[in-house]
């Protein structure tokens, strides 16, 4: 699962990734609400932790502005403001939660899972023979598991939540790498061609297809 920690606090964070992280989640941080509010709407996140009180967008700016393409995404606000009439705009805007500072890491991690099974974000995913767990971060091929490397789990799940559309190899490596400068995309060629060894996947039952010069597309 992928998350988006909006706080301008350097140290709230750093905490908040690494113990995120460690727990197997995904995680991106931007320090300003527009930054926030970019990265939020580019790199479709599973669920957004907002600060409130941000440099260049509030948080409740951000929320709102996001709100406008996106309604399923949950976001839980981490602020010091607890009045009652704060909290009632936080919601409205579309905030689905509220924690107040300081709290404990652990009953934010017990919000974080409570959300995701109440939200639409599907926890298994599936292409062809292949399915993925994505709470467990298990890789399944004909109910076996086989072991992915944790680029190569990314790359083929975002395949897999793209699936029917041409993923470029310049979108896989903005998405998927968060390079968004000139690079080498062969190295995306690479990665593929590791993964489709590791799930057996032949030519008879290829539910990946090269297109030549553009990039990967997957298909049932």
């Amino acid at each position: 699962m992928k998350l988006l920690i909006v706080e301008d606090e350097i140290g709230i964070a750093s905490f908040l990734k690494q113990g995120l992280e460690e727990e197997g989640y995904d995680v991106m941080v931007a320090n300003n609400g527009e930054a926030g509010l970019k990265i939020a709407s580019s790199q479709n996140p599973d669920l957004i932790l907002l600060d409130w009180m941000l440099p260049k967008l509030s948080g409740l700016e951000v929320c709102t502005s996001f709100r406008k393409t996106n309604t399923s995404t949950p976001i839980i606000f981490l602020t010091a403001k607890d009045t009652v009439q704060e909290t009632i705009e936080g919601l409205k805007a579309g905030a689905n939660d509220y924690i107040k500072k300081p709290f404990s890491f652990d009953e934010l991690l017990e919000r974080i899972k409570i959300h995701f099974r109440n939200s639409d974000v599907e926890d298994i995913v599936s292409l062809g023979r292949i399915k993925i767990i994505r709470s467990k971060y298990q890789v399944l091929v004909d109910e076996k598991e086989v072991n992915l490397t944790q680029r190569e789990y990314e790359l083929i799940l975002y395949l897999i939540k793209n699936k029917g559309k041409v993923c470029t190899r310049n979108q896989i490596i903005e998405d998927v790498w968060d390079i968004h400068f000139e690079y080498d995309t062969g190295v995306i060629d690479v990665f593929m061609n590791a993964i489709r060894k590791k799930l057996n996947l032949t030519k008879e039952d290829e539910c990946i297809k090269t297109i030549r010069g553009v990039g990967y597309i997957a298909n049932d």
